[in-house]
């Protein structure tokens, strides 16, 4: 009870005034992270469309589609995306400073965690929706791929 009061004056007076735009500054990274998952995969996928026009080859969209389920763990062309998380670090320094925020490295490890997650489920999802194996007309592959795509994006 004696602290209470002290303390909730304390985060109305120093700490409340400043949380939505901390939060707005803190986005601006985690977004342009999520940004950069989307498009990693909208760029994959394109890539497997345009191979497959290339071909027509059911055998290579297969291993095409089998290695897009690896690029979660692709750190190579993760990397660009993990980068835009990054800037948290300098953002996350001015917080510690001012409200004593500590562990910054695991606020941008779990960050960049939630970003693998979600290329993830997307690889995931677009596996699912999209079955090789069950194409029958080559004709309408690339257009159900990117309507697959679309979806997954969606």
């Amino acid at each position: 009870a004696s602290v209470s009061e002290p303390a909730q004056k304390c985060c109305t007076e120093n700490i409340q005034p400043f949380l939505t735009s901390i939060l707005e500054e803190l986005m601006g990274p985690v977004s342009s992270g999520f940004t950069e998952v989307r498009l990693l995969f909208d760029k994959e996928v394109n890539e497997i469309i345009q191979d497959f026009q290339k071909t027509n080859d059911m055998t290579r969209l297969k291993e095409n589609v089998d290695q897009l389920m690896t690029l979660p763990f692709n750190s190579v062309k993760m990397e660009p995306c993990y980068l835009k998380v990054n800037l948290l670090q300098e953002l996350l320094q001015d917080l510690k400073n001012r409200f004593k925020v500590y562990h910054i490295d695991f606020v941008i490890q779990r960050t960049q965690n939630f970003m693998q997650e979600l290329m993830e489920n997307a690889v995931y999802t677009f596996e699912q929706l999209f079955s090789p194996s069950h194409q029958a007309d080559s004709a309408k592959v690339a257009t159900t791929i990117e309507k697959v795509k679309l979806r997954v994006l969606k």
